[in-house]
């Protein structure tokens, strides 16, 4: 097991930050925390890495107690968090070279993981440039690159796309992937569904400092109710016609809002022409058909009751 937490308390005063959570990771996982803002995945993270006191609770990495004191053990991580941390006054390559250095002592070997990880991140032509010349998205990379370099085994991203745009995010995720490829156990925190659902073997969804959900995405979409919900484009439909729809064997739920007709079926005997028999027969027009699978949103709607906060 590469990451073992036990029943981990955490407060700020008297607010409880992390409410003794408990997971375990296993070897060449990429596992994710999906939580909003606030719900306890960087102090879990700063938590695991020793970074923050806590209550109680115990943490164990490559099945040892991790303390502040455990060097050799935080030499097989990386780490790399949401804010940005490097040295302003530093090129990027001094950067890497100073970040892989605290790990590396070998100047040969040193030197060969630098390029390594700039050519991993595809910042090689922009080595002598510093960090305030750098756009977001490169910014991102360069941190990446200053985490990887010495090449540990358990890497931690926590929120490393935020403010990115979209071609640097893609890339960063495909990064990701490959490092995990190569070896590496990923933990990925974030409060963007898309990419855990993209990138992650299995997820852990967080709210208020527990974890109330964890599981592949597989298994969590199959502890809801429906494996399918149809958008239907209608100018007008009645209370009493929604009623009547709701009473079809197969449908979960059936609610009109907007323009819009939304109904949820089971997961078996489903039957779309039913629906639209129903609506033929009763003269009711619609427009558009839309066919959605469960995302994960949804799993965070069944176990909250509200969508993820940004």
């Amino acid at each position: 097991m590469v990451v073992k937490v036990e029943n981990l308390l955490k407060k700020y005063k008297n607010v409880t930050a992390v409410n003794n959570l408990s997971l375990e990771i296993k070897e060449g996982e990429i596992f994710g925390i999906l939580g909003p803002n606030g719900s306890g995945k960087t102090t879990t993270i700063n938590c695991i890495l020793s970074l923050l006191k806590y209550e109680s609770g115990n943490i164990e990495l490559f099945g040892e107690k991790m303390k502040p004191e455990a060097y050799e053990i935080k030499r097989k991580i990386g780490a790399v968090m949401q804010e940005v941390a490097v040295f302003d006054e530093l090129t990027v390559y001094e950067n890497i070279d100073y970040f892989c250095g605290l790990y590396i002592k070998n100047i040969n070997e040193k030197k060969d993981l630098v390029e390594e990880a700039m050519e991993f991140v595809k910042i090689k032509d922009y080595r002598k440039r510093y960090p305030k010349e750098l756009s977001g998205g490169l910014l991102r990379r360069l941190n990446i690159a200053c985490g990887i370099s010495h090449k540990p085994k358990l890497i931690i991203f926590d929120e490393p796309t935020v403010g990115v745009d979209p071609q640097s995010r893609n890339y960063i995720l495909e990064g990701i992937q490959k490092l995990n490829s190569s070896g590496a156990t990923i933990i990925y925190t974030s409060h963007y569904m898309e990419e855990v659902e993209q990138i992650c073997t299995r997820i852990g969804i967080v709210d208020k400092g527990s974890i109330i959900a964890l599981g592949s995405k597989e298994e969590l979409k199959n502890k809801l109710e429906f494996n399918k919900r149809l958008i239907i484009e209608n100018s007008k439909v009645s209370e009493e016609e929604i009623a009547e729809i709701q009473k079809i064997p197969f449908v979960i739920s059936a609610k009109y809002d907007n323009g819009k007709i939304f109904i949820s079926l089971s997961k078996s005997d489903i039957n779309v022409l039913t629906i639209l028999e129903y609506l033929k027969d009763r003269n009711i027009e619609f427009g558009s058909i839309q066919s959605e699978v469960p995302t994960l949103n949804d799993v965070f709607l069944k176990f909250t009751g509200k969508k993820l906060r940004d």
